[in-house]
């Protein structure tokens, strides 16, 4: 979720829903690295939960690690990162849910789609110091997919998305060749899923 350009392979643990518990992980970061440099809100997720008779605490967690966190993470980093002489950079992992969404998901596609525009927002409020992107990954391929054969036939490039495409994604974001990028949603889908009316049988119409 957080990184320094000095790589260490720690591993510290924090709730990014908390936000004095964020303050403290950053805050730890910088005594032991020095500076900042890098956020991944990687964070985030929803169990399957009808809109009916999704609880209003179950809703609130939701929103709370998909839009709340990333910006608790990203208020902290940017606190660090505008004092820094090469500013900083955070990227926020969206959703395709945003832009599509699916049933029994109602609170984290809502909160999906605040998230692309909290990246716009802040993108705005703290260049030029801070640039603030988002990558938005398509389906990705983790073990034991059972739906696989089916849905890469929905993708245009053939295929799930591998965990190493996101990270490229989220590298070239970083890279100091992406410096006058700040408030873009890359997606990283594969060119998206086919349209129903593409996959149907000619109806004779």
């Amino acid at each position: 979720m957080v990184c320094s350009r000095k790589a260490t392979g720690d591993a510290l643990v924090c709730d990014v829903r908390d936000p004095s518990a964020v303050d403290d992980l950053v805050r730890g970061i910088v005594e032991r690295h020095g500076r900042l440099d890098v956020v991944i809100n990687n964070a985030g997720g929803s169990p399957y939960a009808d809109a009916a008779t999704m609880s209003p605490r179950l809703a609130e967690r939701v929103v709370a690690l998909n839009l709340l966190a990333p910006f608790y993470v990203a208020q902290a980093a940017n606190a660090v990162m505008q004092q820094q002489d090469e500013g900083g950079t955070i990227v926020n992992i969206g959703s395709v849910a945003a832009r599509r969404p699916a049933p029994g998901t109602s609170a984290y596609n809502a909160a999906k789609a605040g998230l692309a525009v909290l990246t716009r927002s802040l993108a705005l409020e703290w260049a030029p110091k801070v640039r603030v992107n988002q990558v938005t990954p398509g389906l990705v391929r983790t073990e034991g997919d059972s739906y696989a054969a089916g849905v890469e036939a929905t993708i245009p490039m053939g295929r799930l998305a591998q965990p190493s495409d996101i990270a490229a994604a989220c590298l070239m974001l970083c890279a100091p060749e992406a410096r006058f990028i700040t408030g873009a949603d890359l997606y990283v889908d594969g060119g998206g899923e086919v349209p129903a009316f593409m996959t149907v049988g000619d109806t004779g119409a």
